[in-house]
């Protein structure tokens, strides 16, 4: 009986598949494809400019990144969609307010430039 070695130059025969050439350049070719749908997706909804469409290498696989320099979760509220929320604030002369985010829907910016079902991470509550 024929044994069948799992191992290729001792790597697992899925990461030695993963990283030919040619596997490598179709990855490359499908991320600068979303990256581009998700940068057009991206430019219809933008209000301020504080976020943008990233590209990374990760060891084998290629990642769009949807990034927002405020941070806060912010690009993960773009995505997703975020519950109204409140949040006291400081003025200068020291007194304190309530601020009322409102809620919104999430655009699905990545899941749509990728073509992937819309779900949401979490409860999100928009009432």
């Amino acid at each position: 009986m024929a044994e069948i070695e799992d191992k290729v130059g001792g790597k697992k025969l899925e990461e030695y598949i993963a990283r030919l050439r040619g596997v490598q350049d179709t990855l490359d070719e499908a991320r600068f494809e979303v990256a581009a749908r998700a940068e057009a997706l991206l430019l219809q909804h933008r209000q301020e400019g504080h976020a943008t469409i990233d590209v990374e290498d990760g060891r084998i696989d290629k990642y769009v990144i949807l990034d927002d320099e405020r941070g806060k979760d912010a690009a993960l509220s773009i995505e997703y969609g975020r519950a109204e929320s409140n949040v006291v604030k400081k003025r200068k002369d020291g007194t304190t307010y309530l601020d009322v985010i409102p809620a919104s829907e999430g655009l699905f910016i990545l899941a749509r430039a990728a073509n992937l079902p819309k779900k949401r991470k979490g409860k999100v509550h928009l009432d």
